[in-house]
């Protein structure tokens, strides 16, 4: 093998490494964009525009500042005291 084909076979190899790493990075971000925009109310395919660098940023900014279209939860008390029943009526005295 000569050196122009050792060249070669190292370049596909990091491709292929790089296209691997891209992959599971994106799955990174795609899959919890995705959720964040369900909940936001917005399209979840606006996550695919996480597979351009730029776009990414931009989305996770439009999520950040953009108002949701949700209803606010109740709100609910951590604890509430169990119920107390009326004490029994004191018998009248003579």
């Amino acid at each position: 093998m000569n050196n122009s084909q050792q060249i070669g076979s190292i370049l596909a190899m990091i491709v292929g490494v790089y296209a691997i790493i891209y992959v599971i990075q994106a799955a990174v971000f795609i899959i919890p964009t995705w959720f964040i925009s369900k909940k936001a109310g917005m399209s979840p395919w606006l996550s695919l525009l996480c597979l351009f660098p730029l776009t990414g940023v931009i989305l996770l900014y439009i999520l950040a500042f953009a108002e949701w279209k949700v209803v606010p939860a109740t709100q609910v008390l951590p604890y509430q005291p169990p119920y107390q029943p009326p004490y029994p009526p004191v018998p009248p005295t003579a």
